[in-house]
């Protein structure tokens, strides 16, 4: 039985495709000259860390890929941020899993810094025990090492215990490494295929599915 929900942040809790499509394409534009005629062609970027996002999605080298990361920061960090909403049903979906019994915890590759600020700005930070993110000198930047951190803050919860809830391939995979499952959210921007081929332990089309779900497994 789960005791632990951990949540990705973007494509799991709030739709930041404006926001972070907005400014991958103004790094783009900025360093390497590239223009992207179509901004939904860049949701790819969601999710995964940046410089791998840079350099798997447009085969920029790592020094490239660096700076790509520094301009977006740039503007995602003054404009970007609140280029972004909350999923319908979010709010009430961590308010009934709190209700039941959970422990809630944000696991995210953002940079910890502005994901604790985008939950505030949501008013959706008390839900949540713990709010892990990346580290801004790069330490802590892939998903396995974030819900490694937050497993820690957690005082390290048996595996079976603990729940990863995300959109993409990388939640899954990040959880795989801690021996975890991880619920497939298909209201993100992760497709079926990808979370099922990743090794999804458990898919749902809607945040209200998603708790229907995980209160009938707690009683």
């Amino acid at each position: 039985m789960y005791q632990y929900l951990l949540f990705d942040l973007d494509g799991t809790l709030t739709d930041s495709q404006e926001g972070i499509t907005k400014s991958v394409d103004y790094a783009l534009r900025t360093v390497a000259g590239i223009q992207t005629a179509d901004l939904s062609t860049l949701t790819a970027y969601i999710g995964p860390p940046l410089i791998d996002g840079f350099m798997e999605n447009h085969h920029l080298d790592d020094k490239t890929a660096a700076q790509c990361k520094k301009i977006y920061r740039s503007r995602y960090e003054t404009i970007g941020l609140y280029e972004n909403r909350v999923y319908a049903g979010i709010p009430e979906a961590l308010s009934r899993l709190r209700a039941a019994g959970f422990t809630l915890a944000v696991a995210t590759s953002k940079p910890e810094p502005l994901a604790k600020r985008i939950l505030v700005h949501f008013g959706l930070d008390g839900y949540f025990t713990e709010i892990c993110g990346a580290t801004l000198d790069g330490r802590i930047s892939q998903k396995e090492d974030v819900i490694a951190e937050v497993l820690r803050r957690l005082g390290h919860p048996a595996a079976q215990t603990v729940l990863m809830i995300g959109d993409r391939r990388h939640d899954v995979q990040g959880a795989k490494t801690h021996g975890l499952n991880c619920l497939g959210a298909l209201w993100g921007f992760g497709t079926k295929t990808e979370l099922q081929t990743a090794g999804a332990a458990l898919l749902a089309s809607t945040p209200e599915a998603m708790t229907a779900l995980l209160c009938r497994g707690q009683s």
